[in-house]
C-alpha cells in the first residue's frame, strides 16, 4: 500500500502538483524551435518549477501554429521564423526538437548566434554530422556555448544506482529494449519518424537503445554483428526507414549485446518489453575469508533496470548473484546459493549525492539542473554526455545500418560559408 500511495504521490506532483517556482532576475530564457509535441514533457514541465529557467519563446514554420501552441503552453513570445528567434539578444538559449535532418542546421546556427544548445536525441543524422558538428570550432572554442544532447535518462538516479551494481570488466553480456505502441499512438506511414529525408528510422528514434549497452560496458562496440529491420512500406519513407529493429553488437572486452526496438509494438509487448536493460557478468572470485584452505567462492551477477526511460514514475532495479563454493583448481561444487535484492532510486541523496532533488522529478529536470549548472559555471552531480560520447553515439547507429539492408541516414545539405 505504501508503494502504491508512493506512486500516486509523486505522479500527481509531477503533473500538477509540484509547486510552481518563483523565477530568479536572471533566470535563463530559452527559445524553441518548432513546435515540437516531446517540448512539454521534455522541457515545459520540468522549467515549471525550475526558479533559473523561463520558456520565453517559441518559433514555427507556420506562424499561426506558432501562436497556438505559445497559448496553449503560456510561452509569452512568438517568432516567425527561427532565425528572428536567434537574433533576439534576451534569448539565452535553445532547445531544438526538431526532425532529426535539422538537427545539425540549426544547432550550427543557434551556436553561431551565440545561444547554448539543448539538442534533442539523436544529435544529428549520421557519425559524419556528428563529427563536425562537436568537433565545430564554434563548440570547440574557449568560452563556447555549452551543447548538450538530450539523453535524458543518465541524469536520472536510478540510472546511477544501476551503473553503481556493475563490474564493467567483467559484463559479458547486455540487452536494452525500448518498445512503443506506435499503432495506438498515431504514429502512421506519414509520420516523420519514417521521412527519411528528415533522417527517420526506429534505430535514430529509440537511440537509447544503443546509448544504454554502450554504458553498460562504458565503452562503444567493436562491430554490430547483424542488424535486422522491419521497414514502413509507404512514402514518404519509400521503404527506407525501419520502425522495428533486433541489432547484435561485440564490445572490446569480449562482450557481446543486444539491442532491440519497436516504433509499431503491440500493447502487451510495449507493457513486457518497454523500456529494460540487462547486464551478465562473468563467474568472478570474490573474497572470503571465512572459507577453509582450499576452497574459493565465485559469483555470478545479474543487474536489470525495469523503465529507464521513465523511472520518476516507476523503475525497479534487480540484482541478483548466484553464489559456488568451489574446490579450488576444479569444478567440485561444495555448496551454491542465490541472493536477490532489488533497489530504487528516485533522489539523489539515495546514491549517495548531497544535492536538492524530490522523487517526483523526472529524468529531464535532473538533466535540464545539470545544462543549468554548466551554462552557469557551477559544478554539478558530475552527469553529462559529453561530446566525444555523442561522436560516438552516431558511429554505433551507423554501424548498424552499415549491416542492416538499409542505406545511412543523408547528410544535411544547408550552406556553412557564413558559420
Amino acid at each position: 500500500m505504501a508503494g502504491l500511495l508512493s506512486f500516486i504521490h509523486r505522479n500527481w506532483q509531477n503533473a500538477v502538483g509540484a509547486p510552481k517556482a518563483t523565477k530568479a532576475k536572471d533566470a535563463i530564457k530559452i527559445g524553441v524551435l518548432g513546435a515540437a509535441n516531446i517540448a512539454p514533457m521534455a522541457l515545459f514541465t520540468p522549467a515549471r518549477y525550475h526558479p533559473e529557467v523561463i520558456i520565453y519563446a517559441v518559433a514555427a514554420r507556420d506562424r499561426k501554429k506558432a501562436e497556438a501552441y505559445a497559448k496553449q503552453h503560456a510561452i509569452p513570445h512568438v517568432f516567425s521564423t527561427y532565425e528572428e528567434l536567434l537574433a533576439s539578444p534576451l534569448i539565452e538559449a535553445v532547445y531544438v526538437p526538431l526532425p532529426n535532418g535539422l538537427h545539425l542546421e540549426w544547432a550550427l546556427k543557434a551556436l553561431k548566434a551565440g545561444k547554448h544548445v539543448l539538442l534533442e536525441k539523436p544529435s544529428v543524422s549520421n557519425a559524419a554530422e556528428a563529427a563536425l558538428l562537436f568537433n565545430h570550432p564554434l563548440v570547440t572554442a574557449p568560452n563556447a556555448p555549452v551543447l548538450l544532447e538530450a539523453f535524458h535518462y543518465r541524469f536520472h538516479p536510478a540510472w546511477m544506482a544501476f551503473v553503481a551494481q556493475l563490474d564493467r570488466p567483467n559484463v559479458v553480456h547486455a540487452r536494452a529494449s525500448l518498445t512503443i505502441p506506435g499503432k495506438h499512438m498515431g504514429f502512421g506511414p506519414d509520420d516523420i519518424r519514417f521521412n527519411y529525408a528528415l533522417a527517420g528510422g526506429a534505430l535514430l528514434d529509440l537511440t537509447y537503445t544503443m546509448s544504454i549497452v554502450r554504458g553498460i560496458y562504458g565503452a562503444s562496440p567493436t562491430a554490430c554483428t547483424s542488424c535486422e529491420v522491419a521497414t514502413m512500406p509507404s512514402p514518404p519513407g519509400d521503404g527506407l526507414c525501419d520502425y522495428k529493429y533486433d541489432a547484435a553488437w561485440t564490445f572490446p572486452n569480449g562482450g557481446t549485446a543486444e539491442t532491440h526496438g519497436n516504433l509499431q509494438a503491440g500493447l502487451v509487448e510495449a507493457l513486457k518489453d518497454f523500456a529494460n536493460a540487462e547486464a551478465v557478468h562473468r563467474p568472478v572470485v570474490v573474497p572470503d575469508a571465512a572459507l577453509p584452505e582450499g576452497q574459493e567462492k565465485v559469483r555470478t551477477r545479474r543487474v536489470a533496470l525495469y523503465n529507464f526511460i521513465g523511472p520518476a514514475m516507476w523503475h525497479r532495479i534487480d540484482v541478483e548473484d548466484r553464489f559456488v563454493v568451489r574446490k579450488k583448481g576444479s569444478e567440485e561444487l561444495v555448496r551454491e546459493w542465490t541472493v536477490k535484492e532489488s533497489k530504487k532510486a528516485y533522489t539523489l541523496r539515495d546514491v549517495g549525492i548531497d544535492r536538492p532533488s524530490e522523487p517526483y522529478w523526472w529524468t529531464y529536470k535532473y538533466m535540464l539542473d545539470e545544462f543549468v549548472n554548466r551554462v552557469r559555471g557551477r559544478e554539478g552531480t558530475g552527469a553529462w554526455i559529453e561530446h566525444e560520447d555523442s561522436v560516438e553515439q552516431a558511429k554505433t547507429i551507423d554501424m548498424a545500418y552499415a549491416v542492416s539492408r538499409l542505406p545511412l541516414r543523408q547528410t544535411t545539405k544547408f550552406d556553412t560559408a557564413s558559420l
